[in-house]
């Protein structure tokens, strides 16, 4: 009996371990971002960047994600090709200051993985006309038509995106160079994100060469351009755009080429280091998307379906399936699909980034964003459902969409640590993360 016994609590004592390491193994990933901006004074030593590595550790995060590559198109580590970004805010980092390599050593040594974030179609920040479409490049900043007029991107001055055109086989080359120095410099690496790869808005890319090569792709020829896209009218001192006839194979040709460099930047990636996660961030409001050129569903969803402004061939360009990790941004102060259906009209001061429309649907929320993102990506790449923390001003909402986020999606990111810094935020993000 005692010999019995004993096999039998040997046994129970096994099983519960190999439970526990099944349930171990299903944690959901949780990502703090660190933007390199506004946090560049902040990581200036290598004992601040411990000390909030440690800080988030504590807080219940698995993942940091360090922005190494800036909206001005400058980078934080050594490059042959990309400026240095050197100086910000009256704070200089010296170029053998190398941040990444600290993150890496210490978030490893820690416990937590490690990635960075990379804007690749942005090229200058237009509030302080830097960045290199005001330098080395600027043949390649977008072309934006707005309100009728044509205008260089770097002459948009209330928007602080200098964005490029995706549409310049020089770009796209350039940026892909860009990606592969960088992955086989960091071999110990745990993976990258990708931002920013996308139009500026409705308004990009009106070039030349855009023109053209839409005509090749359409098999048209344009007459009135850019009214055969889209056409700006003047109504009571308002302006604002409506569809040309051409309208709905722009947006496709559009998507296609955002979505064939997904496909050309993950195999660049994979061929350097096949272990290496290839990762994304996108805003969540799929129903407008199309306005920046962005088709970040599974090419098993077909948005003619349910849109009048996708074509049948518009799915072709999806490209979830080309990721390991997706981040889409609820980046809503209303949390739960019961929220949004309370009001009764768009709060303008919600509409945080590009292209986020003028309707409040379910998908104005971090619950209908999560279920949307989880509809269109169709079981391809695992969603992580991501926070704009500076959207708060009342901690338990920001806590509640934390949870939110932890529960109706495979993970979490919080974008960007300053902004939990200044809030102090910390025990509320503690206690959300860590409730079972």
């Amino acid at each position: 009996m005692l010999k019995r016994s004993a096999v039998l609590i040997f046994c129970v004592v096994v099983c519960a371990l190999m439970n526990m390491s099944v349930v171990s193994g299903k944690e959901k990933p949780k990502y703090m971002w660190f933007d390199a901006e506004a946090n560049f004074k902040r990581l200036s030593t290598p004992d601040s960047i411990i000390y909030y590595l440690k800080t988030i550790k504590d807080a219940g995060f698995t993942d940091a994600v360090l922005d190494v590559k800036t909206i001005m198109g400058e980078v934080l580590y050594q490059s042959k090709l990309a400026p240095f970004f050197e100086q910000y805010d009256g704070v200089t980092h010296l170029r053998d200051y190398d941040m990444l390599a600290i993150f890496i050593r210490e978030g490893h040594r820690l416990g937590l993985k490690v990635h960075a974030s990379l804007n690749i179609f942005a090229g200058g920040h237009n509030y302080l006309n830097r960045g290199i479409i005001y330098t080395t490049n600027p043949q390649w900043q977008s072309v934006v038509y707005v309100n009728g007029k044509l205008m260089p991107i770097s002459e948009k001055k209330w928007a602080y995106d200098g964005m490029l055109n995706p549409v310049n086989p020089e770009v796209r080359v350039y940026e892909l160079n860009v990606l592969k120095e960088f992955v086989g410099k960091y071999k110990s690496l745990d993976g990258i994100v990708l931002d920013r790869v996308r139009f500026d808005g409705i308004d990009a890319d009106f070039s030349p060469l855009s023109k053209s090569e839409f005509e090749k792709y359409a098999r048209v020829k344009l007459d009135r351009f850019p009214e055969d896209i889209i056409e700006w009218k003047l109504k009571d001192g308002v302006w604002s755009w409506e569809r040309g006839k051409y309208f709905r194979q722009w947006i496709e040709w559009r998507a296609g080429i955002i979505g064939r460099f997904f496909r050309d930047a993950r195999a660049a990636v994979k061929k350097i280091n096949p272990q290496l996660s290839f990762g994304d961030y996108t805003g969540s409001w799929y129903p407008v998307y199309d306005e920046v050129g962005v088709n970040w569903a599974s090419p098993k969803y077909d948005p003619s379906k349910e849109y009048d402004w996708a074509a049948p061939a518009y799915k072709k360009s999806g490209y979830a399936n080309q990721l390991d990790v997706y981040m889409t941004g609820l980046y809503y102060n209303e949390v739960t699909i019961d929220e949004v259906n309370k009001l009764n009209e768009v709060n303008s001061k919600n509409r945080v980034e590009a292209s986020m429309g003028k309707t409040k649907d379910y998908w104005y929320s971090v619950e209908g964003g999560a279920k949307l993102a989880k509809k269109v990506t169709a079981g391809a790449v695992p969603v992580t459902g991501s926070i704009l923390a500076s959207l708060y001003k009342d901690p338990v909402q920001f806590q509640r969409a934390v949870r939110m986020c932890c529960e109706k999606t495979d993970g979490l990111m919080v974008f960007d640590i300053s902004d939990v810094i200044r809030n102090n935020w910390w025990n509320y993000l503690k206690q959300a993360i860590n409730e079972k």
